[in-house]
Protein backbone atom coordinates (compact mmCIF):
# COMPACT_ATOMS: atom_id res chain seq x y z
CA UNK A 1 0.00 0.00 0.00
CA UNK A 2 1.40 3.42 -0.96
CA UNK A 3 1.95 6.20 1.55
CA UNK A 4 -1.20 8.29 1.99
CA UNK A 5 -1.63 11.60 3.82
CA UNK A 6 -5.19 12.67 4.63
CA UNK A 7 -5.12 16.30 5.78
CA UNK A 8 -7.50 19.13 6.70
CA UNK A 9 -5.43 21.72 4.82
CA UNK A 10 -4.23 21.18 1.22
CA UNK A 11 -0.85 22.72 2.15
CA UNK A 12 -0.05 20.17 4.87
CA UNK A 13 0.60 17.05 2.73
CA UNK A 14 3.45 18.74 0.84
CA UNK A 15 5.01 19.93 4.11
CA UNK A 16 4.60 16.55 5.79
CA UNK A 17 6.25 14.69 2.90
CA UNK A 18 9.60 16.06 4.10
CA UNK A 19 9.44 13.89 7.24
CA UNK A 20 11.04 10.38 7.43
CA UNK A 21 7.88 8.24 7.34
CA UNK A 22 9.94 5.14 6.47
CA UNK A 23 11.55 5.22 9.94
CA UNK A 24 9.76 4.10 13.13
CA UNK A 25 8.80 7.17 15.12
CA UNK A 26 10.89 6.08 18.09
CA UNK A 27 14.00 6.11 15.88
CA UNK A 28 13.53 9.48 14.17
CA UNK A 29 16.84 11.39 13.87
CA UNK A 30 17.32 14.40 16.16
CA UNK A 31 17.38 16.75 13.17
CA UNK A 32 13.63 16.18 12.71
CA UNK A 33 12.67 16.61 16.35
CA UNK A 34 11.70 19.67 18.39
CA UNK A 35 12.78 19.43 22.06
CA UNK A 36 9.50 20.07 23.90
CA UNK A 37 8.32 18.39 27.10
CA UNK A 38 6.10 15.37 26.58
CA UNK A 39 3.59 13.76 28.88
CA UNK A 40 3.06 10.05 29.50
CA UNK A 41 1.35 8.25 26.60
CA UNK A 42 0.52 4.65 25.73
CA UNK A 43 1.81 5.45 22.23
CA UNK A 44 5.08 6.82 20.89
CA UNK A 45 4.75 10.61 20.52
CA UNK A 46 7.30 13.04 19.07
CA UNK A 47 7.32 16.77 18.27
CA UNK A 48 8.56 17.81 14.86
CA UNK A 49 8.27 20.72 12.45
CA UNK A 50 6.23 21.06 9.26
CA UNK A 51 7.05 24.36 7.59
CA UNK A 52 6.54 27.08 10.22
CA UNK A 53 4.37 24.89 12.47
CA UNK A 54 5.39 22.64 15.34
CA UNK A 55 3.44 19.39 15.16
CA UNK A 56 2.83 16.42 17.46
CA UNK A 57 3.14 13.02 15.77
CA UNK A 58 1.53 9.99 17.46
CA UNK A 59 2.07 6.45 16.21
CA UNK A 60 -0.92 4.08 16.41
CA UNK A 61 -2.96 1.64 14.31
CA UNK A 62 -4.80 3.00 11.27
CA UNK A 63 -8.36 2.52 12.51
CA UNK A 64 -7.94 4.33 15.87
CA UNK A 65 -5.83 7.00 14.15
CA UNK A 66 -8.63 7.81 11.67
CA UNK A 67 -11.25 7.61 14.43
CA UNK A 68 -9.38 10.04 16.68
CA UNK A 69 -8.73 12.35 13.74
CA UNK A 70 -12.47 12.49 12.99
CA UNK A 71 -13.33 12.92 16.68
CA UNK A 72 -10.93 15.85 17.11
CA UNK A 73 -12.44 17.50 14.02
CA UNK A 74 -15.91 17.11 15.56
CA UNK A 75 -14.71 18.67 18.83
CA UNK A 76 -13.18 21.55 16.89
CA UNK A 77 -16.51 22.21 15.15
CA UNK A 78 -18.20 22.23 18.57
CA UNK A 79 -15.70 24.78 19.90
CA UNK A 80 -14.30 22.42 22.57
CA UNK A 81 -10.74 23.17 23.78
CA UNK A 82 -8.70 20.39 22.19
CA UNK A 83 -5.64 19.98 19.99
CA UNK A 84 -6.11 20.69 16.27
CA UNK A 85 -6.02 17.61 13.99
CA UNK A 86 -3.89 18.15 10.90
CA UNK A 87 -3.49 14.79 9.18
CA UNK A 88 -3.45 10.99 9.27
CA UNK A 89 -0.54 9.24 7.56
CA UNK A 90 -1.13 5.62 6.49
CA UNK A 91 0.59 3.06 4.27
CA UNK A 92 3.97 3.54 5.96
CA UNK A 93 6.73 0.99 5.32
CA UNK A 94 10.36 0.84 6.36
CA UNK A 95 13.36 0.56 4.01
CA UNK A 96 12.85 -3.21 3.67
CA UNK A 97 9.15 -2.85 2.87
CA UNK A 98 7.89 -4.02 6.28
CA UNK A 99 4.70 -2.20 7.39
CA UNK A 100 4.86 0.54 10.02
CA UNK A 101 2.02 1.87 12.14
CA UNK A 102 0.00 4.84 10.95
CA UNK A 103 0.38 8.23 12.64
CA UNK A 104 -1.95 10.99 13.75
CA UNK A 105 -0.59 14.51 13.28
CA UNK A 106 -1.89 17.39 15.42
CA UNK A 107 -0.79 21.01 15.80
CA UNK A 108 1.28 21.69 18.91
CA UNK A 109 -0.66 23.86 21.34
CA UNK A 110 1.61 26.88 21.84
CA UNK A 111 2.39 27.78 25.44
CA UNK A 112 0.96 24.52 26.78
CA UNK A 113 2.54 22.12 29.22
CA UNK A 114 1.83 18.48 30.20
CA UNK A 115 1.19 18.11 33.91
CA UNK A 116 4.41 16.17 34.65
CA UNK A 117 6.53 19.02 33.32
CA UNK A 118 4.65 21.40 35.61
CA UNK A 119 5.69 19.25 38.58
CA UNK A 120 9.42 19.43 37.78
CA UNK A 121 9.53 21.91 40.64
CA UNK A 122 7.20 21.15 43.55
CA UNK A 123 3.81 22.68 42.77
CA UNK A 124 2.00 24.49 45.56
CA UNK A 125 -1.42 23.12 46.59
CA UNK A 126 -3.10 26.40 45.53
CA UNK A 127 -1.81 25.91 41.99
CA UNK A 128 -3.01 22.32 41.99
CA UNK A 129 -6.49 23.54 42.96
CA UNK A 130 -6.43 25.75 39.85
CA UNK A 131 -5.51 22.72 37.72
CA UNK A 132 -8.51 20.86 39.15
CA UNK A 133 -10.73 23.84 38.36
CA UNK A 134 -9.53 23.88 34.75
CA UNK A 135 -10.00 20.14 34.33
CA UNK A 136 -13.50 20.29 35.86
CA UNK A 137 -14.50 23.07 33.45
CA UNK A 138 -13.17 21.06 30.49
CA UNK A 139 -15.07 17.93 31.55
CA UNK A 140 -18.30 19.90 32.02
CA UNK A 141 -17.91 21.50 28.58
CA UNK A 142 -17.37 18.07 27.01
CA UNK A 143 -20.43 16.64 28.72
CA UNK A 144 -22.62 19.60 27.76
CA UNK A 145 -21.61 18.94 24.13
CA UNK A 146 -22.51 15.24 24.49
CA UNK A 147 -18.92 13.93 24.49
CA UNK A 148 -18.10 10.98 26.73
CA UNK A 149 -14.32 11.09 27.17
CA UNK A 150 -13.74 7.58 28.49
CA UNK A 151 -10.25 8.40 29.78
CA UNK A 152 -10.22 11.75 31.58
CA UNK A 153 -6.85 12.25 33.29
CA UNK A 154 -4.07 14.74 33.78
CA UNK A 155 -1.97 12.80 31.26
CA UNK A 156 -4.56 13.31 28.52
CA UNK A 157 -4.77 17.06 29.14
CA UNK A 158 -2.57 20.03 28.28
CA UNK A 159 -2.63 23.20 30.40
CA UNK A 160 -2.06 26.82 29.38
CA UNK A 161 -1.69 29.83 31.64
CA UNK A 162 -4.86 31.91 31.73
CA UNK A 163 -4.56 35.16 33.72
CA UNK A 164 -3.58 33.61 37.05
CA UNK A 165 -5.55 30.43 36.38
CA UNK A 166 -5.20 27.63 33.83
CA UNK A 167 -7.12 26.55 30.74
CA UNK A 168 -7.32 22.82 30.06
CA UNK A 169 -7.28 21.24 26.58
CA UNK A 170 -8.13 17.68 25.61
CA UNK A 171 -5.17 16.05 23.92
CA UNK A 172 -6.33 12.42 23.52
CA UNK A 173 -9.76 11.62 22.06
CA UNK A 174 -8.98 8.00 21.19
CA UNK A 175 -11.51 6.56 23.69
CA UNK A 176 -14.19 9.24 23.25
CA UNK A 177 -17.72 9.01 21.87
CA UNK A 178 -20.06 11.79 20.76
CA UNK A 179 -23.78 11.54 21.56
CA UNK A 180 -26.76 13.89 21.19
CA UNK A 181 -26.93 13.99 25.01
CA UNK A 182 -25.20 12.11 27.84
CA UNK A 183 -27.09 10.18 30.48
CA UNK A 184 -26.33 10.64 34.17
CA UNK A 185 -24.68 7.22 34.15
CA UNK A 186 -22.35 8.18 31.29
CA UNK A 187 -21.33 11.38 33.06
CA UNK A 188 -20.78 9.59 36.38
CA UNK A 189 -18.68 6.92 34.66
CA UNK A 190 -16.42 9.60 33.17
CA UNK A 191 -16.20 11.32 36.54
CA UNK A 192 -15.29 8.12 38.38
CA UNK A 193 -12.56 7.40 35.82
CA UNK A 194 -11.22 10.92 36.31
CA UNK A 195 -11.11 10.42 40.10
CA UNK A 196 -9.23 7.11 39.84
CA UNK A 197 -6.83 8.33 37.13
CA UNK A 198 -5.95 11.58 38.89
CA UNK A 199 -5.37 9.88 42.25
CA UNK A 200 -3.13 7.33 40.53
CA UNK A 201 -1.14 10.00 38.72
CA UNK A 202 -0.62 11.96 41.93
CA UNK A 203 0.39 8.78 43.82
CA UNK A 204 3.01 8.24 41.12
CA UNK A 205 4.29 11.78 41.63
CA UNK A 206 4.33 11.23 45.39
CA UNK A 207 6.46 8.09 44.95
CA UNK A 208 8.96 10.07 42.86
CA UNK A 209 9.17 12.87 45.45
CA UNK A 210 7.62 15.48 43.11
CA UNK A 211 4.43 16.06 45.12
CA UNK A 212 4.02 18.71 47.81
CA UNK A 213 4.03 16.94 51.22
CA UNK A 214 0.69 18.51 52.20
CA UNK A 215 -1.13 17.09 49.16
CA UNK A 216 -3.21 13.94 49.66
CA UNK A 217 -3.52 12.20 46.25
CA UNK A 218 -6.80 10.52 47.18
CA UNK A 219 -8.40 13.75 48.39
CA UNK A 220 -7.32 15.59 45.24
CA UNK A 221 -8.84 12.82 43.16
CA UNK A 222 -12.10 13.37 45.02
CA UNK A 223 -11.83 17.13 44.50
CA UNK A 224 -12.42 16.87 40.75
CA UNK A 225 -15.79 15.24 41.55
CA UNK A 226 -16.84 18.01 43.94
CA UNK A 227 -15.79 20.81 41.58
CA UNK A 228 -17.44 19.13 38.59
CA UNK A 229 -20.74 18.56 40.40
CA UNK A 230 -20.85 22.12 41.74
CA UNK A 231 -20.33 23.59 38.27
CA UNK A 232 -22.71 21.16 36.56
CA UNK A 233 -25.44 21.93 39.09
CA UNK A 234 -25.01 25.69 38.65
CA UNK A 235 -25.22 25.37 34.86
CA UNK A 236 -28.15 22.97 34.56
CA UNK A 237 -30.36 23.15 37.67
CA UNK A 238 -33.93 24.41 37.53
CA UNK A 239 -34.69 27.52 39.61
CA UNK A 240 -38.11 28.44 41.01
CA UNK A 241 -38.76 32.15 41.65
CA UNK A 242 -41.77 34.16 42.84
CA UNK A 243 -43.91 35.41 39.96
CA UNK A 244 -42.94 38.93 38.90
CA UNK A 245 -39.37 38.63 40.19
CA UNK A 246 -37.87 38.43 36.72
CA UNK A 247 -34.72 40.17 37.88
CA UNK A 248 -33.92 36.90 39.70
CA UNK A 249 -33.67 35.24 36.30
CA UNK A 250 -31.35 38.01 35.08
CA UNK A 251 -29.24 37.57 38.21
CA UNK A 252 -28.94 33.82 37.51
CA UNK A 253 -27.87 34.52 33.92
CA UNK A 254 -25.29 37.05 35.14
CA UNK A 255 -23.91 34.45 37.55
CA UNK A 256 -23.54 32.00 34.66
CA UNK A 257 -21.80 34.73 32.62
CA UNK A 258 -19.40 35.32 35.52
CA UNK A 259 -18.52 31.63 35.35
CA UNK A 260 -17.68 32.12 31.68
CA UNK A 261 -20.82 30.61 30.15
CA UNK A 262 -23.54 31.97 27.88
CA UNK A 263 -27.19 30.93 28.03
CA UNK A 264 -28.13 30.45 24.40
CA UNK A 265 -31.62 29.08 25.10
CA UNK A 266 -33.83 28.95 28.18
CA UNK A 267 -37.11 27.44 29.31
CA UNK A 268 -39.46 29.52 31.49
CA UNK A 269 -42.69 28.05 32.84
CA UNK A 270 -45.38 29.64 35.01
CA UNK A 271 -46.96 27.50 37.71
CA UNK A 272 -50.66 26.73 37.25
CA UNK A 273 -51.55 28.90 40.25
CA UNK A 274 -49.50 31.80 38.87
CA UNK A 275 -47.44 32.17 42.06
CA UNK A 276 -44.07 30.92 40.81
CA UNK A 277 -41.89 30.82 37.71
CA UNK A 278 -39.51 27.95 36.85
CA UNK A 279 -36.34 28.76 34.91
CA UNK A 280 -34.07 26.18 33.25
CA UNK A 281 -31.04 27.10 31.09
CA UNK A 282 -31.42 24.74 28.14
CA UNK A 283 -28.25 25.32 26.11
CA UNK A 284 -25.14 26.68 27.79
CA UNK A 285 -22.03 27.67 25.78
CA UNK A 286 -18.66 28.39 27.35
CA UNK A 287 -16.52 31.38 26.44
CA UNK A 288 -18.79 34.32 27.33
CA UNK A 289 -15.94 36.79 27.86
CA UNK A 290 -13.88 35.34 24.99
CA UNK A 291 -16.67 36.03 22.53
CA UNK A 292 -17.30 39.49 23.94
CA UNK A 293 -13.64 40.48 23.65
CA UNK A 294 -13.34 38.94 20.18
CA UNK A 295 -16.41 40.85 18.99
CA UNK A 296 -15.12 44.16 20.35
CA UNK A 297 -11.41 43.94 19.58
CA UNK A 298 -10.67 40.94 17.37
CA UNK A 299 -8.40 39.52 20.11
CA UNK A 300 -8.74 35.75 20.56
CA UNK A 301 -7.73 34.79 24.12
CA UNK A 302 -8.45 32.36 26.94
CA UNK A 303 -11.55 33.02 29.05
CA UNK A 304 -9.89 34.48 32.17
CA UNK A 305 -7.54 36.56 30.05
CA UNK A 306 -10.56 37.94 28.20
CA UNK A 307 -12.30 38.82 31.47
CA UNK A 308 -9.20 40.70 32.67
CA UNK A 309 -8.67 42.53 29.38
CA UNK A 310 -12.34 43.55 29.24
CA UNK A 311 -12.05 45.07 32.73
CA UNK A 312 -9.02 47.08 31.64
CA UNK A 313 -10.74 48.09 28.41
CA UNK A 314 -13.80 49.35 30.30
CA UNK A 315 -11.62 51.34 32.71
CA UNK A 316 -9.72 52.88 29.82
CA UNK A 317 -12.89 53.75 27.88
CA UNK A 318 -14.25 55.62 30.92
CA UNK A 319 -11.27 58.02 30.66
CA UNK A 320 -11.97 58.91 27.01
CA UNK A 321 -13.65 62.24 26.21
CA UNK A 322 -15.92 60.71 23.55
CA UNK A 323 -17.11 57.86 25.80
CA UNK A 324 -20.82 58.46 26.41
CA UNK A 325 -22.86 55.27 27.00
CA UNK A 326 -26.38 55.62 25.61
CA UNK A 327 -25.54 58.86 23.76
CA UNK A 328 -25.96 58.38 19.98
CA UNK A 329 -23.36 61.11 19.42
CA UNK A 330 -20.71 59.30 21.46
CA UNK A 331 -18.17 56.87 20.01
CA UNK A 332 -19.40 53.31 19.63
CA UNK A 333 -17.81 50.72 21.98
CA UNK A 334 -16.29 48.85 19.01
CA UNK A 335 -14.53 52.04 17.86
CA UNK A 336 -13.13 52.71 21.32
CA UNK A 337 -12.12 49.07 21.71
CA UNK A 338 -10.09 49.08 18.51
CA UNK A 339 -8.49 52.35 19.60
CA UNK A 340 -7.52 50.67 22.90
CA UNK A 341 -5.94 47.78 21.00
CA UNK A 342 -4.04 50.18 18.73
CA UNK A 343 -2.93 52.71 21.36
CA UNK A 344 -2.64 50.68 24.56
CA UNK A 345 -2.60 46.89 24.18
CA UNK A 346 -0.28 46.44 21.21
CA UNK A 347 2.33 49.08 22.15
CA UNK A 348 2.47 47.72 25.71
CA UNK A 349 2.98 44.12 24.60
CA UNK A 350 5.51 45.07 21.93
CA UNK A 351 7.58 46.88 24.54
CA UNK A 352 8.41 43.47 26.08
CA UNK A 353 11.36 41.88 24.22
CA UNK A 354 10.52 38.64 22.42
CA UNK A 355 13.46 36.80 23.96
CA UNK A 356 12.08 37.43 27.46
CA UNK A 357 8.49 36.37 26.84
CA UNK A 358 9.08 32.64 27.11
CA UNK A 359 5.88 30.68 26.44
CA UNK A 360 3.55 33.57 27.29
CA UNK A 361 1.20 34.79 24.57
CA UNK A 362 0.39 38.54 24.22
CA UNK A 363 -2.78 38.36 26.34
CA UNK A 364 -0.93 36.62 29.18
CA UNK A 365 1.88 39.20 29.01
CA UNK A 366 -0.65 42.02 29.26
CA UNK A 367 -2.33 40.32 32.22
CA UNK A 368 1.04 39.95 33.96
CA UNK A 369 1.74 43.64 33.38
CA UNK A 370 -1.65 44.58 34.87
CA UNK A 371 -0.84 42.45 37.92
CA UNK A 372 2.53 44.13 38.26
CA UNK A 373 0.91 47.54 37.86
CA UNK A 374 -1.45 46.76 40.74
CA UNK A 375 1.48 45.66 42.91
CA UNK A 376 3.59 48.75 42.17
CA UNK A 377 0.61 51.07 42.64
CA UNK A 378 -0.25 49.49 45.99
CA UNK A 379 3.33 49.87 47.14
CA UNK A 380 3.53 53.49 45.98
CA UNK A 381 -0.03 54.34 47.15
CA UNK A 382 -0.78 56.01 43.83
CA UNK A 383 -1.41 54.88 40.26
CA UNK A 384 1.68 53.89 38.27
CA UNK A 385 1.57 54.41 34.50
CA UNK A 386 1.98 51.50 32.12
CA UNK A 387 5.27 52.80 30.70
CA UNK A 388 6.92 52.71 34.13
CA UNK A 389 5.33 49.32 34.84
CA UNK A 390 6.75 47.82 31.64
CA UNK A 391 10.22 49.17 32.39
CA UNK A 392 10.20 47.76 35.94
CA UNK A 393 8.75 44.43 34.79
CA UNK A 394 11.39 43.97 32.10
CA UNK A 395 14.20 44.91 34.47
CA UNK A 396 13.19 43.06 37.64
CA UNK A 397 10.66 40.31 36.83
CA UNK A 398 11.01 38.87 33.34
CA UNK A 399 14.71 37.90 33.42
CA UNK A 400 13.94 35.43 36.21
CA UNK A 401 10.48 34.39 35.04
CA UNK A 402 11.57 33.64 31.48
CA UNK A 403 13.93 30.90 32.73
CA UNK A 404 10.95 28.90 34.01
CA UNK A 405 8.65 29.73 31.09
CA UNK A 406 10.90 28.51 28.29
CA UNK A 407 10.09 24.97 27.08
CA UNK A 408 12.78 22.43 27.87
CA UNK A 409 13.62 19.02 26.48
CA UNK A 410 12.21 15.98 28.21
Amino acid sequence: MALQISATNPEHPALLLELPWDVPLEEWPEEYLVPLPRGISRHVVRYSRAGDEVIAVKELAERPARREYDMLRDLDRLGIPSVDPLAVVTGRTDASGAPLESVLVTRHLGGSMPYRSMFETTMRPATMHRLMDALAVLLVRLHLAGFAWGDCSLSNTLFRRDAGAYAAYLVDAETGDLHPQLSTGQREYDLDLARVNISGELLDLEASGALHPSVDPIEFGMEICARYRGLWDELTRASVYPAGKYHYIERRIRRLNDLGFDVAEMQIEHASNGDTVSFVPKVVDAGHHQRQLLRLTGLDTEENQARRLLNDLESWMATQDDYAPGDPLGARPEVLAHRWVREVFRPTVRAVPLELRGAMDPAEIYHQLLEHRWYLSERAQHDIGLDAVVEDYIRNILPMASKTLQPTAE
